[in-house]
């Protein structure tokens, strides 16, 4: 009988380990080769994705937590939309909102990938409710300033947070192997390329949806 408790209060713990499913972290590049044009298509696009049917169904099942970063060069990163709770449609609408009126901090700076994902990954401490850390950062170019991203993998792994990418290729037709070999890590870590600002908004939509229905049933929990 008190293996039979035992047994039975392991799985309930178990059951109640997670809050939520998904902490996913949305990195948007804003360096100097992005204009304006091209920062109102990522935010737009991004905002779209996120109300897709199938992605706003899977967070708002999985209770996700979300949050928008602004990166270009060495100490110009922000968390421009801290973590959010998505618990209902009307909260996954609202901060689709809040990105596609999320004004530009930056304009004219150089790309430190590196740096942006140290910024990035600071802000998971808090997200130990969540079952899957992810981080989604957007590019258009090769990291020219700061620590080199690839640098950053193993503080990566142990924390436990994956990262994939979105490489558009505007002027840089390389650049999708640039971050496989040096941006992605983490287990079924991946990139999607987009062969310019203008094919951003579908790619991204579908890089959502392959990342977010990832997750398992959710099982509820207490935590908060």
């Amino acid at each position: 009988m008190i293996v039979l408790r035992s047994l039975v209060t392991t799985l309930c713990l178990t059951s109640q380990a997670y809050a939520c499913d998904l902490a996913l972290a949305l990195a948007v590049d804003v360096s100097g080769s992005v204009d304006s044009e091209e920062y109102r298509i990522q935010m737009d696009g991004l905002a779209a994705g996120l109300r897709d049917p199938v992605v706003s169904e899977a967070l708002v099942r999985g209770e996700a937590r979300l949050m928008l970063v602004q990166w270009t060069g060495s100490s110009r990163q922000r968390i421009t939309i801290p973590w959010t709770r998505i618990d209902s449609f009307a909260a996954l609408d609202g901060f689709a909102n809040q990105v596609a009126n999320d004004p530009r901090v930056w304009r004219n700076f150089s790309t430190a990938i590196g740096e942006a994902l140290e910024t990035t990954v600071a802000s998971f401490g808090d997200m130990s409710m969540c079952k899957r850390h992810l981080i989604d950062l957007s590019g258009d170019g090769v990291s020219n300033e700061g620590v080199e991203p690839a640098k950053l993998h193993a503080k990566l792994r142990d924390s436990g947070i994956t990262v994939n990418a979105i490489a558009i290729e505007e002027s840089e037709p390389e650049l999708t192997a640039y971050f496989f070999e040096n941006v992605i890590v983490g287990e079924g870590a991946f990139v999607v390329s987009a062969a310019g600002f203008a094919d951003y908004p579908e790619r991204i939509r579908k890089k959502l949806l392959r990342e977010v229905t990832q997750q398992t049933a959710h099982v509820g929990s207490p935590l908060q």
